[in-house]
């Protein structure tokens, strides 16, 4: 037989590839994806976060798991720490020192602050920690830094809705009746997410570099608190002062979820108002800071 026979009885013998000339026929037709630090100020790519969703999806639910894994009461310390704060306020503030509740009953009145201001704390200390708790994540897989902060402040959402269903239980119990400003209720859990996030972003951004915001954190919380009118109706402070009380971003929370109660005698538009713009401020300004300092994130952390 002669050599034209065999080719022309055998054709594929002619097409076959080694193997190096198969792998870079392989590369070519794999997208290539170039992941480089930015540089500057940079903007946030909503895009990057929605290809993500799935993983902060993730990260929510598991922060939501692992907050009471172990732990023989559960989920009831999502109640419990609200209730028995409301309770040593109620003794020590409400009868002791006999601090005025605006004409409602303090077990209430105080309840009520404690239950936004729960959310907010443990939604800052989770978002502080976060990051420097997320190390091996951040330098083994490329993913947007930011969903970690996110999804810690996120995942105290849970905890807010039992402690919500306990403080509706107690409006029933002290049968009182709520005002139409109930229904504005997620706004103002909208303005305690955005502060607990913008104070997150800032403090977990500093905690990777500084790991002395650890430390800065408990006594921080401790001192806003009592900055804000959890144990004491803003009714105290004086007209002149009310604007500049304003500036913490709590106090606008606060007062707008006791706006629900009746009886509450306290003029807190202007207060409210200041807060929502101060909480918007401290979001910017944190996101700017993170995006700026995120790309050391996984050299130093």
């Amino acid at each position: 037989m002669s050599t034209s026979a065999n080719q022309q009885e055998f054709p594929v013998a002619a097409t076959i590839q080694s193997p190096a000339d198969c792998l870079q026929e392989l590369e070519r037709s794999i997208p290539v994806l170039r992941i480089e630090a930015s540089e500057g100020w940079t903007s946030f790519n909503l895009k990057e976060l929605w290809t993500f969703r799935e993983l902060f999806y993730f990260l929510t639910w598991r922060d939501i798991k692992l907050r009471y894994k172990q732990t023989e009461l559960g989920i009831a310390w999502a109640i419990l720490q609200p209730l028995l704060t409301m309770i040593i306020f109620s003794l020590f503030f409400g009868r002791l020192a006999k601090i005025p509740s605006d004409g409602i009953p303090y077990p209430i009145f105080a309840f009520t602050a404690l239950v936004p201001w729960m959310f907010f704390a443990n939604g800052l200390t989770q978002a502080s920690n976060s990051l420097v708790g997320n190390s091996n994540l951040i330098t083994k897989v490329y993913f947007p830094r930011i969903m970690i902060p996110i999804s810690a402040v996120l995942s105290g959402a849970f905890d807010f809705a039992l402690a919500f269903a306990v403080l509706l239980g107690m409006v029933v119990y002290y049968q009182m009746t709520v005002t139409s400003s109930i229904f504005l209720l997620p706004l103002f859990l909208i303005q305690a997410l955005i502060t607990a996030l913008g104070a997150g972003l800032w403090f977990s951004a500093l905690n990777v570099k500084y790991r002395d915001v650890r430390f800065v954190m408990p006594f921080l919380i401790q001192i806003w608190m009592f900055a804000t009118p959890i144990a004491y109706p803003s009714s105290l402070i004086p007209g002149p002062w009310r604007i500049l009380y304003g500036l913490n971003p709590m106090v606008g929370v606060i007062e707008g979820f006791r706006s629900m109660l009746p009886g509450n005698q306290a003029q807190a538009g202007s207060m409210i108002a200041v807060s929502s713009a101060v909480a918007l401020a401290l979001l910017i300004s944190g996101a700017l800071y993170f995006k700026r300092v995120e790309k050391t994130f996984a050299d130093v952390v």
